[in-house]
This record gives structure tokens, sequence and C-alpha cells, in this order.
């Protein structure tokens, strides 16, 4: 299994940004974005479920749009409005049998004052 992501990079207050991530190697119930600043733990930013049911941290709701591509195995994220607290390495994430948790190799989003 590999999940290549993309679409990082350094971004000012107020603009945005959209990260993609694409999978490979098995069929994933649940695929989404975590995202981990320095000093901090890693947490949920979105997350889309196999019947299109979606759920956001209440940090991003309003401002980041999830959605995925069932046939190409993708998914992004559209991250609007951004904030310079949305700077961290976001990881792609993909759940699949068993519950197992798959990682991407994580791409940093900066986001300047």
């Amino acid at each position: 299994v590999q999940l290549q992501a993309s679409g990082g990079g350094l971004v000012q207050a107020g603009g945005s940004l959209r990260l993609s991530c694409a999978a490979s190697g098995a069929s994933f119930s649940i695929m989404g974005w975590y995202r981990q600043a320095p000093g901090k733990q890693r947490e949920l930013v979105a997350a889309v479920a196999s019947d299109g049911t979606t759920n956001y941290s209440d940090s991003v709701k309003g401002r980041s749009t999830i959605s995925r591509d069932y046939a190409k195995n993708t998914v992004n994220l559209q991250m609007n409005s951004l904030k310079p607290e949305d700077t961290a390495v976001y990881y792609c994430n993909a759940r699949g049998l068993f519950f197992k948790n798959y990682w991407g190799q994580g791409t940093q989003v900066t986001v300047s004052s």
C-alpha cells in the first residue's frame, strides 16, 4: 500500500491550498487528512468514508472541503481562508481492512501572517 501526498506549500493568510493524495494497493473504507504542528499531537483535519459521509474538525469546518474519487482512489482537501494556525505537516491517511491505518509521507503547509 502506498499513499502519495502532494500540494503543500507556503501561502499567505487568507489564501487557499489544495492537498491531494493518491492511494494504491488496496481499497479503503475511510480516507482523510491529519496534521501535526510543532510540539502538538497529530489531529484529524477531515475524513470521508466510502459512503460519502464526511467529518471535519471544528478548526477547519466551513473553510475546507474534502472530496474523494473512488475510481482513482484519491482524496483531496481544499483549504480556503487559511490562517497561520493551520501551519503544520499534513498527512494523508487511509483505513483498510481490519481497521489498519496507512499514512502518507506528509506535506508541509505554511501560512504566513
